[in-house]
């Protein structure tokens, strides 16, 4: 029996292992059918879904950061007007501290002078009140001195005080043309 069957299928021809069985092409178009309803149906549309909300959620992060780049900018443009008007307000003060500082100093230099002058004034009235002072007592000096010289000049004593005046001033009249 064994070489019947041998010989049976010996003579049947063989099929090609490359083509598959009718059977099987059937079944696997069946299952194929069945996995494209599902994804068509089921699979598909929640894809869809969510990379429709992906895609929102990517345009909406888009919208958030142009929003934020455009605030990020204004205030950007606030911050540099508010440097410039700090700069602008810095040197105004600056400004006013120098003037300030120049009135300081001409205030200071007009209380020296006031003050200088008012030294200087005090000086001089004390150098003429001492130059005064100096010149009675050497007018004395010297007048005593030219009647105690005129007196052993002339050989008697002045003791008349009006002729010893005239004698003094006489004397100093001649010592002031001298000069």
């Amino acid at each position: 029996m064994l070489n019947a069957l041998v010989t049976n299928l010996a003579a049947e021809e063989a099929p090609n292992p490359l083509i598959p069985a009718w059977y099987d092409i059937v079944w696997s178009l069946l299952w194929f059918v069945i996995i494209l309803a599902v994804v068509w149906k089921v699979a598909l549309p929640r894809l869809t879904a969510m990379l429709d909300e992906r895609s929102a959620a990517i345009e909406g992060n888009i919208a958030k950061a142009d929003e934020a780049q455009k605030q990020a900018e204004a205030a950007l443009d606030e911050y540099t007007r508010q440097l410039a008007d700090a700069r602008t307000e810095a040197g105004q003060i600056r400004d006013a501290a120098r003037e300030d500082g120049k009135k300081i100093v001409t205030e200071a230099k007009d209380t020296a002078a006031a003050e200088a002058a008012r030294i200087t004034a005090a000086a001089h009235t004390q150098i003429e009140a001492e130059r005064q002072a100096a010149f009675v007592s050497l007018r004395s000096e010297v007048g005593t001195l030219a009647i105690d010289l005129a007196g052993g000049v002339v050989g008697e004593t002045l003791t008349d005080d009006s002729r010893a005046t005239a004698v003094v001033d006489r004397f100093l009249a001649d010592l002031e043309k001298a000069k």
